[in-house]
């Protein structure tokens, strides 16, 4: 028996219609939730879209939940691109075409969520650096330096908490971003990697870590960006305690490395 549930026009016609159990929509249902006056529509359940129903919905002004959808076509990220509401969600794609991150780019809401992408061309980085929004790639789990590079060039927060290693050239190139930088999935960090992060200029969530060498903390402390988080941590030197004691900024530690680290400033 089949698991499919399609959403005809009359159900779209009904606004107390539960619309995130439909797999299916039919294009003539796209049109009518278009017509929707400000609504945002839960079509989490899609597991396809055809270019006709996607050029539908770019018409509805409220948040778009596409989240169940793991493949998009060109022309269907062309017409989504067009989508004017705050939020389209598309975090069920793994992996997209080079056009794909191309046409999204031009997305003008506050939020596109890609989060269910676990790697990225260096093409689709460069595209997607040009997005005006906010931009959730925290399923990011590899990222080459090049894309590091167009990636550092995106105007607004970064978010990589996906990524658990980071290579001494990716993070060179990081450093060269302009906007919030979260590195939490990161579960250690290099003496080289922590000298090229001291130079980042904005806020640094390294929660992630659970150690720090006497280097790497030397570094951290003189970190430009003011908010740093090492939460994460569970165990530090003397000598590198005394060293965070030094940082200037708002500095996030869990309750025990705080003692220790806040006892060096008295």
């Amino acid at each position: 028996m089949s698991d499919e549930k399609r959403l005809t026009k009359e159900i779209a016609n009904d606004p107390d219609s539960d619309l995130s159990e439909f797999t299916l929509l039919n294009d003539d249902a796209a049109e009518a939730l278009a017509m929707r006056t400000g609504a945002g529509h839960d079509l989490g359940g899609l597991t396809s879209l055809s270019d006709a129903a996607a050029e539908m919905l770019s018409r509805c002004m409220g948040v778009l939940d596409l989240s169940g959808l793991t493949s998009l076509s060109d022309a269907a990220a062309e017409a989504l691109a067009k989508h004017k509401g705050p939020i389209l969600d598309l975090s069920g794609l793994s992996t997209f075409s080079d056009k794909v991150a191309e046409a999204l780019t031009k997305h003008e809401g506050e939020l596109l969520d890609l989060s269910g992408l676990n790697s990225l061309s260096d093409a689709a980085a460069e595209a997607l650096a040009k997005h005006k929004g906010c931009l959730d790639l925290s399923g990011l789990t590899s990222l080459s330096v090049a894309a590091a590079e167009a990636l550092a060039k995106f105007d607004g927060e970064l978010d990589f908490s996906g990524l658990t290693s980071l290579s001494d050239a990716t993070v060179e190139a990081l450093a060269n971003h302009k906007g919030g930088l979260e590195l939490s999935g990161s579960t250690s960090l290099t003496d080289a990697a922590a000298e090229a992060l001291a130079k980042y200029d904005d806020e640094l969530d390294l929660s992630g870590l659970t150690s720090l060498s006497d280097a790497a903390a030397t570094a951290l402390a003189k970190h430009r960006g003011h908010v740093l988080d090492l939460s994460g941590l569970t165990s530090l030197s003397d000598e590198a305690a005394e060293t965070l004691a030094q940082y200037e900024g708002e500095l996030t530690l869990s309750s025990v490395i705080r003692h220790k680290v806040f006892r060096k400033r008295m």
